[in-house]
């Protein structure tokens, strides 16, 4: 995938798709891929940068914000044109809606059962996945930010940390930006005019191998670690200064 400052136009957005990876989709995930692709194409400005952070074979950890349910279509988008099929977690209720549930199904997704005794199911899920190749994306935040101006939640899961440090794979930092203007939490349908501009970008893996086991404190260092090196990419894609916390 090559790169520019600018947004894609449409027809090479469109384009795209054509050469993103299609074996191991899944055949409902694949439906779901084609039919959305092409309006995400039509009604927005994609502009994906950093492609090269995601290594192209093995088990790799791709760690991003959340600002909108739009958030994993675009990420699905990114990854798949930088060669990999992203796989992900999510609530285990959704499995139970008839169409998403094949899509989900499909797709080797991981369902989570939160604030259950069987959540640990998801953890082993991913860490599964991982080992055998998979390319797993996190949302640490668990549910969409909450600052008022977009910054990564001081709230989050430590699941992520737990998963990279188990299995030792990469963890790549992902933002993404304007998916918020596009789709906003407390909107039913999306604002499709003007065309929103959305942007993506990889960071450099996450170094956390001086951190190893599975005490409280490294856990803890290692969830602290990761957040802040989103935190930096987004304020680097944003040319802004994040708030101190």
């Amino acid at each position: 995938m090559s790169e520019t400052t600018r947004p894609m136009s449409t027809l090479r957005a469109l384009a795209l798709q054509f050469r993103t990876p299609r074996r191991g989709r899944g055949f409902w995930y694949s439906v779901a891929i084609d039919v959305i692709w092409p309006l995400m194409a039509l009604v927005t400005r994609l502009r994906f940068r950093g492609a090269d952070k995601l290594p192209k074979t093995g088990g790799v950890v791709l760690v991003s914000n959340h600002l909108s349910f739009a958030d994993p279509v675009t990420l699905t988008a990114y990854t798949l044109a930088a060669g990999r099929i992203p796989r992900y977690l999510a609530k285990a209720s959704l499995w139970r809606i008839p169409l998403v549930g094949r899509v989900l199904n499909g797709g080797h997704h991981i369902a989570v059962e939160r604030n259950t005794a069987q959540a640990r199911h998801a953890y082993l899920g991913a860490v599964k996945a991982i080992e055998s190749g998979e390319c797993v994306i996190f949302f640490p935040e668990a549910g969409f930010s909450d600052d008022e101006d977009f910054w990564p939640s001081r709230r989050v899961k430590s699941g992520v940390a737990r998963v990279a440090l188990e299995t030792g794979a990469p963890v790549v930092p992902v933002v993404n930006w304007g998916t918020h203007r596009l789709l906003p939490t407390t909107a039913k349908f999306p604002r499709l005019f003007p065309r929103k501009t959305v942007d993506i970008i990889a960071g450099d893996p996450v170094d956390l191998s001086d951190l190893v086991g599975t005490e409280r404190e490294t856990i803890d260092a290692a969830t602290k670690r990761i957040m802040q090196a989103v935190t930096d990419l987004l304020a680097t894609l944003r040319a802004e200064t994040p708030p101190t916390r």
